[in-house]
């Protein structure tokens, strides 16, 4: 009788907690939508030459008129990179062949030379006229644009929130399915992704007119997945 009084109580608590069941891992995802405060462009000058020098010249004194145009513009000199530089000879190939039959090798005829900066522009109201202007004052690539938000954190931290919010949603859903509920937390990781418009090469034209080249900045997204594993606890049936 004795152990029968001292198991009662034990038999209650046992009662009372529910029975582990395993664990359950859950994916979510959560995204939020944001317009860009800043643009990066890519542009530069290609000159040709008959020698490098020449080519080198040419190139130079463009690059600097581009350069002026844009801190005119109002871009700072540390929103300014240069990004690529370059100086190739040009060749001519022949269908000629020597007497032993063979392709003759090609000649140099000219040298080219690239140079591009990278541009921060923090004002996209100006994007248009910069890109207007940077064609007048000589460049003639610009490879694309790309924009971006200058601190995406709270976007990120939003994101958090709603991904972690979709995985427990569901964990909840599996769970009831299951007759069992969530138990303690068990780990959390994460991916980030940030989607946004892909660049498109933009190329100059001798007749481009005189105002500023229309642009769409559009929205980004930025998402988070996350991978959340809780305790499976059975319910007391």
């Amino acid at each position: 009788m004795r152990l029968a009084i001292a198991l009662a109580p034990l038999a209650l608590l046992a009662a009372a907690i529910p029975a582990f069941a395993g664990t359950i891992t859950i994916e979510g995802r959560g995204e939020v939508r944001a317009a860009p405060d800043m643009a990066l462009i890519n542009s530069g000058v290609t000159t040709q030459g008959g020698t490098a020098r020449e080519a080198l010249d040419a190139n130079t004194a463009a690059m600097a008129d581009l350069i002026a145009a844009l801190k005119e513009a109002g871009i700072e000199a540390r929103d300014i990179q240069t990004s690529g530089f370059s100086v190739n000879p040009n060749y001519v190939y022949s269908d000629a062949r020597d007497e032993n039959g063979y392709s003759l090798p090609p000649k140099i005829n000219g040298y080219q030379v690239s140079n591009t900066v990278t541009v921060a522009v923090r004002d996209l109201e100006e994007l248009g006229t910069i890109l207007d202007k940077s064609v007048n004052v000589g460049a003639n690539t610009i490879n694309g644009v790309s924009f971006s938000v200058t601190d995406p954190t709270e976007l990120y931290n939003e994101a958090r929130k709603a991904a972690f919010a979709d995985a427990r949603s569901k964990a909840e859903l599996y769970a009831t399915a299951a007759n069992a509920t969530l138990g303690e937390l068990e780990a959390i990781s994460e991916s980030q992704n940030i989607n946004s418009p892909i660049p498109m090469p933009m190329y100059a034209r001798a007749d481009v007119a005189a105002s500023a080249v229309p642009v769409e900045a559009g929205e980004m997204t930025f998402e988070i997945g996350v991978n959340v594993q809780w305790e499976l606890d059975t319910k007391a049936n």
